[in-house]
């Protein structure tokens, strides 16, 4: 029940909306692990000096206890007034790193030492110039909407007695695209679409050793003219515009068509033909290129 509170307090407190400077409410402090010996050695020291009334033991404690007092401001000032900007990659896709980038502004440029903590990452980051980015990567597992987890910024400079931390709750997120899939063999249809025809024909050669039989003219052949090739031209009005239909995928399954339509993009984006969408609640127009690209993506992550 307590930690259920502590959890909403926390997520209401530090809300994140793009860009934060990051003010004293912000910043969380408190010891940090080795610190509690630290208090310890001061308790030890002070109840020494006294029972000994000796001034250079309680001399001794009242310094360490400054260090520990200096050591919560300079942990502190680590974080505050530090200003983060977030920038999440619009569409990404399976097998391939989704990336969180932090953009960070100081006014007065001093170094930060940083530690960013995020699920099962943690890096260490040092802040020394008045505008800095840093990249984090994420491996998406399913297709459709990645929400990027909570993020935490703590530093334990100078001496690592006192931590200072604030957290980022921030609705950042990825639309991930389908991995591709190619078929082994084509249908008819798209191979008339990715094999051009070569349905003209141009002339006749002599056949060179090695080359395959499917091309001789048997007609020669047959009339003692010897060995032909036919060499044929391709069609100068091949239709080059690719019209890709979810309905045709040859497969039951929803995942596996979405994945044969990621292919067959990639593949015209590589050969640089025009290409067009149908999905079953929605379609792109004709195009190519990395804005095309770009949409045909968000499309099949969102379908």
């Amino acid at each position: 029940m307590l930690q259920k509170y502590w959890q909403n307090w926390v997520s209401r407190r530090f809300q994140f909306t793009q860009q934060k400077q990051l003010s004293q409410r912000d910043v969380l402090v408190f010891i940090y692990q080795q610190g509690y010996l630290y208090l310890v050695l001061i308790v030890i020291t002070f109840i020494a000096g006294v029972n000994y009334a000796n001034n250079l033991i309680l001399g001794f404690c009242f310094l360490i206890s400054a260090v520990l007092c200096i050591s919560f401001y300079l942990t502190f000032k680590q974080l505050h007034g530090l200003t983060i900007e977030l920038v999440a990659d619009e569409v990404g896709q399976i097998g391939q790193a989704q990336q969180l980038l932090f953009y960070f502004h100081q006014p007065l440029v001093r170094a930060r030492y940083l530690y960013i903590h995020v699920d099962q990452q943690q890096h260490k980051v040092l802040i020394n110039q008045s505008k800095q980015h840093f990249t984090l990567s994420f491996y998406a597992e399913q297709r459709g909407k990645f929400e990027y987890p909570t993020i935490q910024i703590y530093a334990l400079y100078p001496f690592g007695l006192v931590r200072a931390w604030t957290y980022l709750y921030h609705q950042e997120f990825t639309w991930v695209a389908p991995k591709s899939q190619f078929l082994a063999t084509e249908n008819k249809r798209q191979q008339h679409h990715f094999e051009p025809e070569m349905d003209e024909f141009r002339e006749l050669r002599n056949y060179q050793s090695g080359e395959s039989l499917h091309a001789v003219s048997w007609k020669q052949v047959a009339r003692g003219q010897g060995l032909y090739i036919k060499v044929f031209e391709q069609s100068q009005h091949q239709d080059t515009n690719i019209e890709i239909h979810y309905a045709h995928m040859p497969s039951q399954s929803h995942e596996e068509r979405l994945e044969l339509m990621m292919g067959l993009v990639e593949q015209c984006e590589q050969q640089q033909l025009a290409y067009s969408l149908h999905l079953p609640h929605t379609q792109l127009a004709l195009g190519m290129g990395s804005h095309q690209l770009l949409q045909a993506k968000l499309l099949l992550a969102q379908a």
